[in-house]
């Protein structure tokens, strides 16, 4: 089964993680397809009718992205508001066309996980930050599975603990 990988990155150039997953992903196209939105969208145009073709085609659906300012990059939420659209996404007898597809995030984190617990420096756990993801997927009917992060990029960007990264994330994927 073949999973969409849409990745949400505003400059991959200057990706760590990020970049790296794509250049591994790529080398299994047999598996995944990577689709890059700010790629695709430089100027943020959506081509709705392409996303909702695009997603149609898949039954597993991944969302990575870089984790900042408690979210994703705003070419997510708005391609959420562009491309799941009443009668398509939810909503009619129609609608529902993204019902039980696997949906997840992918992300990466700054900090450590235990800046993200009750006790942490954040004070939520990314599983309490993700909530709006889980309903707007529970919404339209998709089977929200727990998310991939990777967290501490800015603790060590060192290649032997980004190489680490790239084996948990396949893993990931494949168990979805």
């Amino acid at each position: 089964m073949k999973t969409l990988v849409i990745v949400i990155h505003p400059d991959i150039e200057k990706s760590v993680i990020n970049k790296r997953w794509i250049e591994e992903l790529k080398k299994y196209p047999e598996k995944y397809t990577v689709h890059s939105l700010y790629e695709s969208y430089p100027d943020e145009k959506i081509d709705v009718e392409r996303e909702q073709q695009l997603i149609e085609s898949y039954d597993r659906i991944v969302f990575q992205f870089p984790f900042y300012w408690f979210s994703s990059p705003p070419l997510l939420k708005k391609w959420f508001d562009e491309v799941l659209l009443y009668g398509w996404a939810y909503g009619s007898k129609s609608g529902y066309k993204v019902g039980g597809k696997k949906m997840s995030l992918a992300v990466t984190a700054g900090i450590d996980e235990e800046g993200y617990s009750e006790s942490g420096k954040y004070k939520y756990t990314m599983n309490e930050l993700f909530r709006p993801y889980e309903l707007t997927f529970d919404y339209i009917k998709g089977d929200y599975k727990e998310p991939f992060v990777y967290y501490g990029i800015e603790n060590d960007p060192s290649q032997e603990w980004i190489e680490s990264s790239v084996p948990m994330y396949l893993e990931f994927l494949e168990g979805l």
